[in-house]
């Protein structure tokens, strides 16, 4: 199957379950996230602000009170940044209608312990479909130390996700 292809069927599955049942499975999935020991024990998280159709990963705020919090902020065509998160009150919509950090650049990659990455389809192998636009396959490769997770709704794991050489894999499926 193309990535093109796989893409489109994950956004009809998607289509199929309403807001309530995404948001049950989404509570699963971070109450994985929050059992597990790289979450329990990172000291600097990467997480993202959730669009409607993906795992909500507001609940691990509040889990993760002492940790330094890190959103994304995308800031050109092919590039992004990491701000630190300071509570709602500082974000601001940005590119693509996402919600993005306002607060510091943050620049200290070797510190990050622990990434938390949507996609549209995974495999068990951590292969990671993404939205096609390849923000985080590039950026990934700067924190090679961090554990990275990804997470998603259980029709999101696919026997195989095509992938290319860029790709960045996850060392982990949470769904």
């Amino acid at each position: 199957m193309l990535k093109s292809e796989l893409r489109e069927e994950m956004r009809r599955l998607k289509r199929q379950h309403g807001s309530g049942v995404l948001a049950e499975l989404s509570l699963a999935v971070t109450g994985r996230v929050m059992r597990h020991s790289a979450f329990r024990h990172a000291r600097t998280v990467l997480l993202y602000w959730p669009l409607a159709d993906e795992v909500d990963t507001r609940p691990l705020l509040p889990a993760a009170a002492g940790k330094t919090l890190l959103l994304p902020r995308v800031t050109g065509p092919a590039t992004m940044e990491l701000r630190l998160y300071d509570g709602p009150q500082s974000l601001a919509e940005g590119a693509f209608h996402i919600m993005e950090p306002t607060g510091r650049l943050f620049t200290d990659y070797p510190s990050v312990d622990l990434a938390i990455i949507p996609g549209l389809a995974f495999d068990a192998a951590g292969n990671r479909l993404g939205r096609g636009r390849g923000y985080y396959d590039r950026f990934l490769p700067i924190l090679p130390q961090a554990y990275k997770i990804g997470v998603c709704f259980p029709f999101q794991l696919v026997g195989s996700v095509p992938t290319e050489a860029t790709d960045a894999r996850m060392d982990e499926v949470i769904y």
